[in-house]
């Protein structure tokens, strides 16, 4: 598994940002129901994988359960972050369907969906009807879905995630990429601007 902040060193600043990210989203969750969350960037300059990552460890720690789900099919990293095969994953269980190949991680009540094969057509693959049946099978089976998505600015697929959630991060985005999350249907958690801060602070820092 690639060292992430939140396990080699749970007591650093940057970890205690995951932490207070992890508590924003249980207080949202008091406002509305929230068990999918979209996590991406407005571009490749922030590595919104680890910060994924980071956050679904802080979860599982807390006792939620947790599947991350690689939905970044053009450069999937959750495989690497966490040491896990990519022979099968969310390419290869929205083609051909049954129960989906989660794997375990060694941080108890955390699962990964890696993203599988590369898809010749991620477009049409997160178009497809399959998609919202495989996230709603999910959901019954964690407390949270984490879904790792591509830049906004690089491609469409995150706009396409985010018509299929309910709920999206735009903590790690600037306020125009949260307004197109809105205009996609789907509701933004806010933050308060101190833990915004901290959490842009813990994401230059080594994951």
């Amino acid at each position: 598994m690639t060292n992430l902040i939140t396990l080699t060193d749970p007591r650093s600043a940057a970890a205690e940002a995951y932490q207070s990210l992890r508590t924003n989203i249980e207080f949202a969750r008091l406002e509305q129901p929230l068990h999918t969350v979209l996590v991406t960037s407005a571009d490749g300059t922030t590595d919104k994988s680890s910060a994924l990552a980071n956050l679904a460890v802080v979860m599982a720690q807390a006792g939620d359960r947790v599947i991350v789900v690689d939905g970044d099919l053009r450069r999937p990293q959750q495989h690497e972050i966490f040491g896990l095969p990519n022979s099968k994953g969310l390419t290869t269980w929205l083609v051909e369907s049954g129960p989906p190949p989660l794997q375990k991680t060694s941080v108890e009540n955390l699962q990964v969906l890696v993203a599988g094969p590369i898809a010749a057509n991620p477009v049409a693959l997160l178009s497809a009807k399959r998609l919202v049946e495989a996230l709603r099978e999910l959901s019954g089976l964690a407390d949270y879905v984490l879904c790792d998505a591509p830049p906004v600015l690089a491609v469409t697929d995150a706009a396409l995630w985010a018509s299929k959630l309910s709920t999206w991060s735009g903590r790690f985005c600037r306020p125009s990429i949260s307004l197109r999350a809105r205009s996609a249907g789907c509701s933004v958690v806010s933050s308060s601007a101190s833990a915004k801060s901290r959490v842009a602070a813990s994401l230059r820092l080594p994951s």
